[in-house]
C-alpha cells in the first residue's frame, strides 16, 4: 500500500485545491487594498493608483460612492475585513476537507496493517521482535500523520501561493523581484541538505523505538521471572541503555526538524531586507514609476511568501522524515506470506474419511525439527504424540493447522492436499487447545464465544465440559467477569480449561490437544480428561502430552525422537516391547 493520497481522493484533494487558490486570491486582493488606503490617508484622494488597484477601485465604485473621502476611507476598510473574512473562511474550510481525507487515510493504513499482522505467518515472529511490529502498526503510523500528510497538506497550499504572489510581484516590478529572489534558491538548497540527513537519522530514531518497547513488552511478559531472580537492577540498566541509544537519535531528529523553519525564514527575512533597500532607492530615485504606496503594498506582499517558503521548506523536512516511519510500514506490508491461499483454492466443510501426513520435513532455520514423517490418523481416532523437549510434537500440530506448510511432503485431508484448500475454510475444521493459553482483556463470555454470538446455554454446556462452570458461576459477575490482561489473575489451570471451553464450543470435528492439560492439578486434570474422552466420541482427537498418563487410551500413540517417528502403536503394544516409549514412562 503506497501512499496514494491524489488518487484515492480526488474530488477532495480537488476541493482542497480550490479553495487555497481562492485564499491565494482573496489574500492578494485584500493586500491590494494597501495603496488606495494610503493614497487616501496621506494625498486625500485616489489618482494615481496601480492599474491593480485601479481595477478594485473602479470595481467598487460601482456599488459604493467613492467621491467623498471619508466614505471612500470606511468603504476601503471595510471591502479589507470582508476579504479577511472570506480567506479566512476560505482557509478553514480547506482545513476541513483535508481532515477527512487524513483521518480516513489513517483509518485505512491502521487496518491494512492489522490485517498483515494477523496474517503473518507465526515464523515471522520467531525471528522478528513483536515491539518492532507494534512500533510499525502505532508510532510509525502516527509519525506519517503528523509527517507526510501534513507535509502533502502544505504543498498543496504553499505552493500555490508563492507562485501567485511572485506572479503578481513581477507584475509591479519585475526588476526589484528579481533582486529580491537571489537568496531563495539557497534556502532551498541548504534545506534540501538537512532533509537527507533527517530521513537517515529517522530511520534509525524508528529502529530504536522498536527496539525500546520490545523490551518493555518483554519486562511486562516476564515479571515473574524479574521479581524471582531479583533481575530488577538487571532489567533496568538494560532498558537504560536502550533509552539512552534512543534518546541519543531523537536529539538528531528533534534538532534537524527545528532547524529547517528558522533558516528558511532567516534567509527569507534576509530577502525582505534587500528589496527594502533596493526598494527604496529606487523609490527615491525618481527614476522608477514605483510610488512611495506601492512599494509598501509591494512589501506587505512580499513579506507574505515568507510563509509559503517556511511551509515549503518544512514540508520537503516533514516528508523526509516520514519517508523513514513509511518505508518501515511499506516493507512490514511487503513482508511474504509464506502460508495462504492458492490462486485456485477450493472449499472444504466437512472431515469424512482421513488426514494424512506424507514424507513431510520441516525446518525453522536449516535444521530439521521433521524428517520424512508420515503417518494416517482416521476419522473419529484418538492419535497422541509424545517424546523428550524438541522433538517436533507441537510443530506436527502447527503444520495440521497450517501456521507453516512444510518444506517438503504432502498434509492431506481426505485425499486432497491441504494446500489446495481456503486456509479460512481448513482451519475452521480444527480445534486447538495450546499449552501457551492467551485470554484477552475481556469478559469470560468472549473469551470462549471469540468474538461470535452464541446462545448462553451452549456457552454452559461447554465450560461444564471444561470442568469450569463451577469456577465461572462461583465469581460476582459469573460469565460477564473481565479477567485483565492475559487473564493473569486466574490460575494456568483455570486458563486452560477455558481455552478447553473454548475449542469445545468451535464444534471442529478435528480437537488438538498440545499440552492440554499441562498446568492442572490431578484432580482438574482428571475431570477435563473424562470429558475429553466423553468429546473423543464425537471427534478425531490429536493429543500432544508430556504427562504420559493421559494418553494411554489413544488408538496410536506415536513416539518422536529428533523428528522422526520412532515407535508407533497402542500404549500396551508399546510397552510390551520396552523401546523408546517403555523408556519415556519408566522415567516419568
Amino acid at each position: 500500500m503506497k501512499t496514494h493520497i491524489f488518487r484515492r481522493y480526488p474530488a477532495r484533494i480537488t476541493g482542497v485545491f480550490l479553495l487555497n487558490m481562492l485564499y491565494v486570491a482573496l489574500t492578494i486582493f485584500m493586500f491590494l487594498m494597501i495603496e488606495p488606503f494610503l493614497r487616501l490617508l496621506f494625498y486625500g484622494n485616489l489618482q494615481g493608483v496601480s492599474p491593480l488597484s485601479a481595477y478594485v477601485v473602479q470595481s467598487l465604485s460601482r456599488f459604493f460612492s467613492l467621491e467623498k473621502i471619508q466614505g471612500a476611507f470606511a468603504i476601503v476598510v471595510l471591502f479589507a475585513a470582508v476579504l479577511l473574512l472570506f480567506r479566512n473562511l476560505a482557509s478553514y474550510g480547506s482545513q476541513w476537507v483535508m481532515a477527512h481525507v487524513r483521518s480516513d487515510f489513517l483509518y485505512r493504513l491502521r487496518n491494512k496493517l492489522y490485517d498483515k499482522m494477523i496474517a503473518l505467518p507465526l515464523g515471522y515472529f520467531n525471528k522478528e521482535n513483536r515491539g518492532d511490529a507494534v512500533t510499525r502498526a502505532v508510532n510509525d503510523t502516527q509519525d506519517v500523520e503528523y509527517t507526510i500528510l501534513t507535509a502533502y497538506q502544505q504543498l498543496l497550499t504553499a505552493p500555490i501561493a508563492l507562485i501567485c504572489y511572485l506572479l503578481f510581484l513581477f507584475y509591479i516590478d519585475y526588476q526589484l523581484t528579481l533582486w529580491s529572489l537571489l537568496l531563495i534558491p539557497a534556502s532551498f538548497l541548504l534545506i534540501g541538505f538537512l532533509s537527507h540527513a533527517l530521513r537517515r537519522s529517522s530511520k534509525t530514531y524508528r529502529q530504536r523505538l522498536g527496539v525500546l518497547l520490545s523490551h518493555v513488552e518483554e519486562t511486562l511478559s516476564g515479571l515473574r521471572v524479574i521479581y524471582g531472580f531479583n533481575a530488577q537492577k538487571a532489567s533496568h540498566e538494560k532498558f537504560d541503555k536502550l533509552n539512552r541509544q534512543f534518546l541519543a537519535r531523537q536529539l538528531t531528529v528533534f534538532r534537524l526538524t527545528y532547524l529547517a523553519s528558522p533558516l528558511s525564514e532567516f534567509l527569507s527575512v534576509i530577502a525582505v531586507m534587500v528589496v527594502l533597500v533596493i526598494g527604496g532607492l529606487l523609490v527615491l530615485s525618481d527614476r522608477s514609476s514605483l510610488s512611495a504606496p506601492l512599494f509598501i503594498t509591494y512589501i506587505a506582499l512580499f513579506s507574505q511568501i515568507i510563509e509559503p517558503i517556511k511551509n515549503i521548506s518544512s514540508a520537503v523536512a516533514d516528508y523526509r522524515r516520514g519517508q523513514a516511519s513509511m518505508e518501515r510500514i511499506q516493507d512490514f506490508l511487503d513482508i511474504a506470506d509464506t502460508v495462504e491461499d492458492a490462486p485456485d483454492a477450493i472449499p472444504v466443510q466437512e472431515f469424512r474419511e482421513r488426514l494424512d501426513l506424507q514424507q513431510v520435513t520441516f525446518a525453522y532455520e536449516e535444521e530439521p525439527v521433521l524428517r520424512e514423517v508420515s503417518l494416517t490418523i482416521p476419522k473419529g481416532s484418538s492419535v497422541a504424540f509424545v517424546g523428550t523437549s524438541g522433538s517436533g510434537k507441537s510443530t506436527l500440530v502447527d503444520l495440521l493447522m497450517r501456521f507453516y506448510d512444510p518444506q517438503s511432503g504432502v498434509i492431506a485431508l481426505d485425499g486432497v492436499p491441504a494446500i489446495q484448500y481456503k486456509i479460512g475454510d481448513y482451519r475452521s475444521l480444527f480445534a486447538l487447545v495450546s499449552q501457551d493459553v492467551m485470554l484477552f482483556h475481556d469478559t469470560l463470555y468472549h473469551n470462549i464465544t471469540l468474538g461470535r454470538e452464541v446462545p448462553m446455554e451452549e456457552v454452559v454446556a461447554a465450560a461444564k465440559v471444561a470442568n469450569i462452570y463451577d469456577f465461572i458461576t462461583s465469581l460476582p459477575d459469573g460469565f460477564d467477569h473481565v479477567v485483565g490482561d492475559r487473564g493473569m489473575a486466574l490460575s494456568g489451570g483455570q486458563r486452560q480449561r477455558i481455552s478447553i471451553a473454548r475449542a469445545v464450543l468451535r464444534k471442529a470435528p478435528i480437537l488438538l490437544l498440545d499440552e492440554a492439560t499441562s498446568a492442572m492439578d490431578t484432580e482438574s486434570e482428571r475431570l477435563v480428561q473424562q470429558s475429553l474422552e466423553e468429546l473423543s466420541k464425537r471427534c478425531t482427537v490429536v493429543t500432544v502430552a508430556h504427562r504420559l498418563s493421559t494418553v494411554q487410551n489413544a488408538d496410536c500413540i506415536y513416539v518422536l525422537s529428533a523428528g522422526n517417528i520412532v515407535e508407533s502403536g497402542r500404549h500396551e503394544e508399546l510397552m510390551l516391547r520396552e523401546g523408546a516409549y517403555w523408556k519415556l514412562v519408566v522415567s516419568s
